[in-house]
């Protein structure tokens, strides 16, 4: 088997496709590493990791770096605006200069819709991707699952609503593939000019009332920003219509969760008090990042 074939094997580019038992084994290796006595390991002693980052991230790009440093590896951290880039250099040669240099692995986060999997084709390491325009972001999802799972304890069956920005969301891209393979039902609720249309035919769109009894409700963040045609004509409005409100939260049926990937608009997708009520998993799911994606980047270079 050719270096390429076995790199090729190795990626992680998104959810779409992935089996059943690899979404899982990923799931069963992050809770090893959440179990772990130990926080630091020497697992990837010797193996050289870039955080190539094209886009501008927090949780993500902290979260990669923490989960590098648990296992060991070293860990080069890459910004397009400190970049070669600036000067005009494509991200393929960016990619492709830091490879030459004996990266063993690239975490990469970019804008364009589409290029990464082009670019994965003429990578030989592995590449795991931390988002790509509106496309997937597959750790995003392994750790919402990975919450999910924690707390009711099976995923099949689950009764998933993802409301707001569909239309831009490469999150909730991610979870609608990785939760329907593992048997959850995904339901969507947003305005109209926030649906992605092609998506209806996996998982249908509801309405705010239906949305909230759910089990899991997961709120994205909202980017009005794109809409300035605009159906709200301020974010209170929004709110209003489509946010996860104190009134709201209390219709919830007694069992279910709210979730966010963050960042969040305070007291727009969700009023300030619900961000660390009971019922929320939003700080958790941040947590539960570490030892997903270093169950993902072992994937990669074990």
């Amino acid at each position: 088997m050719t270096q390429l074939q076995v790199a090729s094997h190795k990626h992680l580019l998104g959810t779409q496709g992935m089996s059943a038992e690899e979404i899982t084994s990923i799931l069963d290796r992050a809770a090893y590493w959440e179990q772990a006595p130990t926080k630091l390991s020497n697992h990837l002693n010797g193996k050289f990791v870039a955080n190539m980052f094209f886009e501008n991230s927090t949780r993500t790009r902290f979260s990669f770096e923490v989960a590098e440093k648990r296992l060991g590896a070293e860990v080069l951290n890459f910004a397009a605006a400190v970049s070669s880039v600036q000067k005009g250099e494509s991200i393929y040669d960016t990619v492709k200069t830091l490879e030459s240099m004996g990266i063993d692995a690239g975490v990469i986060r970019m804008k364009p819709n589409g290029l990464l999997a082009e670019i994965a084709q003429k990578i030989k390491v592995p590449l795991i991707n931390a988002g790509d325009g509106n496309s997937e972001h597959p750790t995003q999802a392994l750790l919402d699952l990975y919450t999910m799972r924690k707390h009711f304890g099976e995923l099949r069956g689950l009764n998933v609503s993802i409301i707001g920005d569909i239309l831009h969301s490469r999150v909730a891209r991610s979870n609608l593939w990785a939760l329907k393979t593992l048997g959850a039902n995904v339901s969507f609720c947003a305005p109209q000019v926030m649906q992605a249309p092609e998506l209806a035919a996996h998982a249908p769109y509801v309405s705010m009332e239906e949305a909230i009894k759910g089990d899991v409700v997961m709120m994205l963040r909202v980017q009005l920003e794109r809409h300035e045609e605009g159906l709200f004509k301020s974010q209170e409005d929004y709110r209003e219509a489509y946010g996860m409100t104190v009134k709201r939260e209390a219709s919830m049926a007694a069992h279910a969760i709210i979730m966010h990937p963050a960042p969040i608009n305070r007291n727009v997708e969700i009023d300030d008090e619900l961000v660390e009520c009971g019922r929320s998993r939003i700080f958790e799911q941040m947590g539960n990042g570490v030892p997903i994606r270093m169950a993902v980047i072992e994937r990669a270079l074990s």
